[in-house]
This record gives C-alpha cells, structure tokens and sequence, in this order.
C-alpha cells in the first residue's frame, strides 16, 4: 500500500492539513500556516489538476478538474480549510481506490501462469519457443508437459486431459492418427506429434482473440454515476458563470457577486456526490475479498447488483472437476470371486476394488488416483511388476496374479455379456466405466464420475431464490454425464457439447434480449463465456489463465455458496449508494436554494457540504462492518463414502 503514490500524495495532504488547521487556530505565524495549506492542496490536488487539465484538451469537463477549482475558490475568498477539506476528501477517496483495485490485481495477477510455452523438437531434441513452430515440425510431448501446437499424434500412446478446453473431466486416450491441441496435458505416456496448424491459428489462439474481441465491449464500462459526472459539473460552471456575470451586466456590485458565485460553486461541488456511490461499492470489493472472492473494480459490483441471468460451467464449477468413485460392481464369477477372495481377503466389493487399488498404486492416471483414494480405507494388497498401458488402463501382479485395470475395450475380443452389460449401464447413466480383470477374466466394474461439490444444490437454489430466475448449464462434455449433473442439481436447462463461441454465443442471445447476464466457468474453453458476460468469475481453483484473465473476478473457495451472498452484497451496495446520492442531490439542492434566493453564509454552505460528504461516506462503509455475509464455516473433514 505504501508503494503507491496515490497513498503517499493523500497522507501528505491529510498530514499538511492536520498540522495547518490548529496551527491556524493556535495564532501561528501566517507565513507557516500558509505553506502547510500550499502543501495540503499541492500534494492532494496537483494529479487530479493534472486529469481534469488534460480532459479539458480532450473537450471533456471532469469533475476532478471542477473540484479543484471549488477548493482553489474557497482558499481566494478567504476560506483555506475549507478548500483543505475538499482536496483531502477527495485525495483520501481516490488513494482508498487506488488500494482496493491494486489489491485485487495482484491477487488475480498471483493466479496467473503466463510462461511462455516450449517445445520439444522430435530428433534434435532442441527447446524452442511454441510460437516458433512451423507446420510440418515433429515434437515429442512427454509425460506430464502442455501440449505446444494443433497437430496430429504420429508415435506413442498416451491419455490427454482436455479438461481446460473442453469442459471433459477424464482424459482421452491418444494414439497415432488422433487429433491433439494446443494447451492440453499430455498424461502418462510420450508423444510424437506432428505440428498441423500455426500455433498463431490454433483453437486456444482463436478463442483468445475472440477473448479480445468480447472484452474491449467491455473496457468503455463506467459507472452510472460517472455517466453524469460530465453534464453535472457543465451545469455546475455554466451555474457559477451566470452567477457572476449575469449580475455584474446589471450593476451588480462585484465582491458581493462573486462571493455568491464562489459560495455556490463550492456548495454544489460533486465530492458529495461522488462519494456517495464509491464508499459502498469499495466495502463490498473489500467484504468479498475477505470471503474469497476478488473483484477486479467497483464496476464489476455494479454489474452484478442488476444479475438477473447465470450461466454455469459444469466441469470445475459445480462438480469438482475430477472424477470419484461412485459405484463398484463385482461380475460374481465364481472363479475371479474364489481368487479375489484369496488375494485380498473379499471375493466382493471390498476385494476388488482392493485389487484395482494396488494395481493403480503406481499409477498418476486421475482415474487411478480416484480408485486409491476410495481404497483408502481397504487393506490393499502388495502389487509387483507395475506397468503402464498408455491409453489403455494399469497391468500389475498380486500374489502372482495379474490383475489389468483400464478402459472397457479391455474386454474386446472376448466374450464377456455380462462384463458388457455392467459397463453399458454406467455409461448410459453418464459415469466413466473401467473394468478390472484378475487373471485375464473380468471379475468387476467401476463406475466414476465428475462429482458435484458440496452444498451445490442447496447454494443453487439459494441463487436461484436471489436472482429470480434459475441458473443455466452451459458445457462442452457429453451429453449423458451434463443431464446426470443438472437432474442431481435440479436444473431443467442443460446444454451439453457447446464449442467456446457457443456458450458465448448464448449470453449474447440473452444480452440482445435485455437480460444482464453472470457467468461462472474455470477453463480456456470458459474464457469467451466469461469476457462476453456482463459479469464474468472464473473459479481459481484450477481456473486457466486466460479464463482469469478474460474474468471481472475471481472465486477462490465455495464458488456456487459464494454467489448468493456476493450478489446480495452487490444488490444492498447499489442500494447505499443511491440513497446515499439522493442524500447528497438534497443536500446539494437546499443550499444552492438558499444560495441563489438569500444569502447562504459561506461558513454554514461548506458545514453543510462537508458534513453531507462525511455522512454519505460513512454510511457506504457501514458494509464493512455489517456486510450480510457471515464469515466462512470451518471446512468439515471429508469421510469416506460408501460405494
């Protein structure tokens, strides 16, 4: 905070006018007193000077630029602390802004992982740049690495998590011949991929721009209140003129015109007005930042006080964005029921899932990682001779029994109806089927799925209750596992298989027809959605950074619980600051009045002025104290549940 030099600018001026003000009333030397003053109004006022003088040479009348001469007004007819108070109110305003947006962005920028991507070329094994490829260049993608281009898989095999592109929580199986892009996850195999589209042209380029493209529709947003900032300070200049002009052309004398002039140019200066809509909408930045979500400025709070629309990712949104176990099924072979009895204690449930455990121990597949840890709680027994089968599945040795776990096309080639028939099952009910052989006979099946987060239902109800209207789910995976998610959260509109330009082709639908529309995704498949929105918050758990960067904010914890309050806050700051301006307007409306029909004394004008300001500013940070959000319950510890 103390890096910044609006900070620095406005405790100077506040520090000048703190030690100015009793060395005034004290009797000081007027010589010192005068430059405490000069320093006060210097250090506070010179940047928006600056501004409001450079909005001038662009034909616009800023206010900062209208404040400034109020204050320069009351410090010429003789009232320098009172001129002090504007340029220290207004300084303090802007370096509180200063703050809370610079907080934000550091936050968000924290998230971000823009290293430039690197490829490995095939031979060579030379690192270039990714933006270096041509097409035709061979480059070997090993386990674990991104992907660096569009191309066509030429050697090895290996599982590719797409999740970040298409919204599909378990990774593809790749081989040669496939399709791979750019940005995705290589698993635990190595690949040979042929480059076959110019990184500038790949599908993560091309969403990035159309990004681009959607956000600067956005960069022109304002808030409402500095839509009429322009045309109130004119009126307030063209008021002040008249004042004193329109006088003096009849006779008028001059110092008691222009004290009325000054008078009325101080009393109908916009602080007030300007810090009726700031206050509240900073608190609620900074309320929603102490509950985990980052809001990138007061605009954003503005946008999400009239939501009336919300559209939901799937994958890492409302489930958690990697697959669990849900269901295990043994096949009652009385042979693999006699050996899996033997090798782990069970011939039942508990036995083979037992016996995928130890296959899958040496496994950083997440569908392995799901089995161990719903195993947690079995005796697992010892496995030798690990191996991976990229693509395929695990194949390791219990007791000298082989055990192979992995995809259903395991069971090609052999004559397994019933094996069929319990994968078929799942796989209509949109779950991911794996199945276990013990000795080369399938002895049971796993059904997993992209699991909702906790609370997801009851939150989306709650959202549904403060928006008005329920929330629509927008995703790219298939259309079974999207239907099961939206029946276990209750919700009828679920549109399954969209590309990037589809689901931001469906705000914009909903924007031509007057909806305001909030959007909620995680992935780079995600980023259009969220930058075509009128408000976009990407998930940070695991949020991509082009959809952090496409987003207006980011959730960091409880995503789907974080929505009903947040837009609550949003809604109850809109309303502060409303009433706060129709405070203010008033305020302002009574002395000019009295101004313009008697004679305003230019004391009780600024007492009046002043104390509206302090008033109207201290109700908008009564969110901070009562913000209507209670403050996150301790996360439950995570028991295992039965499968």
């Amino acid at each position: 905070m103390w890096s910044m030099p609006e900070v620095r600018w406005a405790l100077l001026s506040l520090a000048a006018f703190a030690l100015a003000v009793p060395a005034d009333l004290l009797g000081a030397p007027a010589a010192a007193v005068v430059v405490l003053y000069a320093v006060c109004y210097v250090a506070g006022g010179w940047e928006p000077l600056v501004e409001g003088v450079r909005a001038l040479g662009e034909r616009r009348l800023d206010v900062d630029l209208l404040m400034v001469v109020a204050a320069l007004a009351a410090a010429a007819i003789g009232q320098p602390l009172d001129g002090g108070l504007l340029i220290v109110i207004f300084a303090s305003s802007g370096a509180l802004e200063a703050v809370m947006t610079a907080r934000t962005e550091r936050s968000i920028h924290a998230l971000l992982d823009l290293a430039p991507e690197t490829a490995t070329l095939a031979g060579s094994e030379r690192v270039v740049r990714a933006d270096a490829l041509t097409v035709g260049d061979e480059v070997v993608v090993r386990p674990g690495e991104k992907i660096p281009a569009d191309g066509r898989v030429v050697g090895g095999a290996s599982d590719v998590d797409t999740a970040g592109l298409t919204g599909e929580p378990v990774p593809v199986p790749r081989a040669p011949g496939d399709d791979v892009h750019a940005g995705t996850v290589n698993g635990t195999g190595t690949l040979r991929v042929r480059v076959e589209r110019d990184p500038a042209d790949s599908v993560v380029a091309g969403i990035a721009a159309q990004v681009e493209r959607a956000t600067e529709t956005k960069a022109g947003r304002q808030l409402w209140i500095e839509r009429i900032e322009q045309r109130y300070s004119v009126a307030v200049v063209v008021g002040a003129l008249a004042l004193l002009g329109g006088p003096l052309l009849f006779g008028a004398a001059f110092e008691p015109t222009l004290l009325r002039a000054m008078t009325f140019m101080i009393v109908a200066s916009p602080c007030a007005v300007v810090l009726a809509t700031m206050p509240p909408l900073l608190a609620a930045i900074a309320v929603a930042g102490r509950r985990g979500v980052l809001l990138r400025d007061a605009t954003v709070v503005e946008a999400l006080a009239v939501v009336d629309a919300v559209a939901l990712d799937k994958t890492g949104t409302v489930t958690r964005g990697r697959p669990e176990l849900v269901a295990v099924e043994p096949l009652g072979h009385p042979d693999t029921v006699a050996t899996t009895a033997r090798l782990a204690g069970d011939g039942g449930r508990d036995g083979v899932l037992a016996l995928a455990a130890a296959a899958e121990s040496g496994s950083e597949h997440v569908l392995g990682r799901a089995v161990r840890e719903a195993a947690a709680h079995l005796r697992v027994p010892a496995a030798a001779a690990f191996d991976a089968l990229p693509g395929v599945g695990v194949r390791a040795v219990v007791g000298g029994v082989e055990i192979v776990v992995g995809r259903p096309s395991l069971l090609d080639g052999g004559d397994h109806p019933t094996a069929r028939a319990a994968v078929s099952r799942h796989e209509d009910a949109g779950r991911t089927a794996v199945v276990v052989l013990v000795g080369g006979r399938p002895a049971g099946v796993l059904a997993l799925a992209d699991a909702l987060r906790p609370g997801a239902a009851d939150a989306l109800a709650t959202l549904t209750a403060t928006v008005g209207t329920p929330p629509v789910l927008l995703t790219g995976d298939a259309p079974a596992p999207a239907a099961r998610i939206g029946r276990e959260l209750g919700v009828d509109d679920v549109r399954a298989g969209l590309l990037p330009e589809d689901k931001a082709a469906v705000v914009a639908e909903w924007q031509g027809a007057g909806r305001r529309v909030l959007a909620v995704g995680d992935g780079i498949n995600d980023a259009p959605l969220l930058a075509t929105a009128d408000a976009g918050l990407a998930v940070g758990e695991g949020a991509g950074a082009l959809a952090v960067q496409a987003s207006d904010g980011v959730l960091l914890r409880d995503p789907l619980g974080s929505l009903p309050p947040l837009l609550a806050l949003a809604r109850r700051a809109q309303r502060t600051a409303r009433a706060n301006l129709a405070f203010a307007a008033a305020v302002i409306v009574v002395l000019v009045t009295w101004d313009l029909v008697a004679t305003l004394p230019l004391a009780l004008g600024v007492a009046g002025h002043e104390l509206s300001t302090v008033l109207v500013c201290l109700n908008g940070l009564r969110l901070l104290v009562r913000p209507g959000w209670p403050a996150p319950a301790p996360s439950p510890r995570r028991e295992h549940a039965s499968v």
